[in-house]
């Protein structure tokens, strides 16, 4: 699904204009990624939880030169499913 069709959900499940859902899903993303820069974790009941979790410099290899390459650590979004998402998709 991409933004767009959600938008076209998003609009016709909640009877707005697709502007005011649009506004709604840009607002809620940026929410999302607000708290994520700040290191804060999202939590929505019933759907899954939204962190920042940091990676461990590691050694790696240049495919190219075979090289040895030291990757340095870095932090990355991570999304946890809530286990009733999960029952969901299961079935």
């Amino acid at each position: 699904m991409t933004k767009k069709e959600l938008v076209d959900v998003v609009a016709a499940e909640a009877e707005i204009t697709k502007k005011a859902a649009k506004i709604a899903i840009d607002s809620l993303l940026a929410a999302v990624e607000g708290s994520l820069v700040k290191g804060e974790e999202v939590s929505l009941a019933g759907f899954g939880t939204f962190k920042v979790k940091t990676r461990a410099e590691r050694n790696g290899v240049n495919p190219q030169t075979k090289a040895a390459v030291v990757i340095p650590a870095t932090k990355v979004p991570t999304f946890k499913p809530s286990k009733a998402l999960k029952d969901k998709v299961a079935k």
